[in-house]
């Protein structure tokens, strides 16, 4: 498939890119974009406001109510491997990570906002061979991923480098049961960084663009691009669905922001494979907005791409 990118000058690192020819990219510069009928403007926002999530069994030790509606059944796929070891292969310290004792909890009721705006991904390489990564939403039609969701490299395998070939979306699967069905994808978006060749990890991210406009009943979540005192006074939030446990469940956990860089958010939140491609958010007087993408782990810290502003003028235009 075709790559392409904004027309003139020399690509830079977040230069868009797609596995569609004659893509154009029209940002529109914001702030930050809200999600539906939920959240503020984060100008308005003081400095470090930022929670966790209230889930039952976490460590804030806060009530969830739970509910479960589902007519659809996932597909029969288990024991596939994360989508990240495709590209780094299935050692440290890339690996997403577990610090210590296991905080995360699972969610129960995935078909309730803001659990259901996290999408279940079933990937297919090249090669045909077939992955999990997680994926959500930030519009109607288009979910955020990892760079390396959407755009394998250096894999060293024959035939499965580049573009994947297709990408089952389940939005709020929970193990067997999709609430919102499922919907596949072939039109994916990244960026010259990660998928122009160099798969540099300061720029692993892209999206996910679906046929049908699923998001208008899930729901979505917010962005922004933050200041560095805002972030470090935050509490980072992370849902997806790890390898690790029951294949297709939902697991959340959250934990302060422990540094940032121009490039990067990093943070103890535990995450296993699997989690690939989930969002980094935080929460502003009952809003949510993502931060980051996360993507890799540490001996010490996980780590995931921040929504600077190069960032965010792509996911807005990818949005649209």
């Amino acid at each position: 498939m075709a790559t392409s990118s904004k027309a003139g000058g020399k690509l830079g690192p977040h230069s868009p890119t797609s596995n569609e020819s004659a893509q154009t990219e029209a940002a529109t510069k914001k702030s930050a974009t809200r999600p539906p009928e939920e959240g503020v403007n984060p100008k308005t926002s003081k400095p470090g406001a930022g929670g966790a999530e209230a889930v039952a069994g976490f460590q804030l030790n806060r009530e969830l109510a739970t509910a479960m509606d589902s007519v659809y059944r996932a597909p029969e796929k288990t024991n596939l491997r994360d989508i990240a070891e495709a590209s780094y292969g299935p050692l440290p310290p890339r690996a997403e990570t577990v610090h210590g004792p296991d905080d995360r909890v699972k969610i129960n009721n995935t078909n309730a906002y803001p659990w259901r705006v996290h999408a279940s991904l079933l990937i297919t390489a090249a090669d045909n061979s077939m992955w999990i990564g997680t994926g959500w939403f930030i519009g109607p039609h288009t979910l955020m991923t990892a760079g390396h969701v959407v755009n394998i490299r250096g894999s060293g395998v024959a035939g499965r480098d580049g573009w994947v070939r297709r990408i089952q979306v389940m939005p709020g699967r929970n193990g067997a049961s999709l609430p919102y069905g499922t919907v596949t994808s072939t039109s994916f978006r990244s960026v010259n960084g990660w998928s122009g060749g160099s798969g540099d990890e300061n720029f692993d991210y892209g999206a996910i663009i679906l046929p049908v406009n699923t998001g208008s009943t899930t729901g979505w979540l917010g962005f922004g691009n933050y200041s560095d005192a805002e972030l470090l006074a935050s509490v980072g939030n992370i849902s997806g669905y790890p390898g690790d446990k029951p294949s297709g469940t939902q697991w959340y956990d959250a934990r302060r922001i422990a540094a940032v860089n121009s490039r990067k958010v990093y943070y103890d939140i535990d995450t296993a494979g699997g989690q690939s491609g989930s969002a980094v958010y935080r929460i502003v007087n009952g809003g949510r907005f993502a931060f980051g993408i996360h993507a890799y782990g540490g001996a010490s810290t996980n780590s995931g791409t921040r929504i600077n502003s190069a960032v965010f003028n792509n996911m807005v235009a990818w949005k649209a």
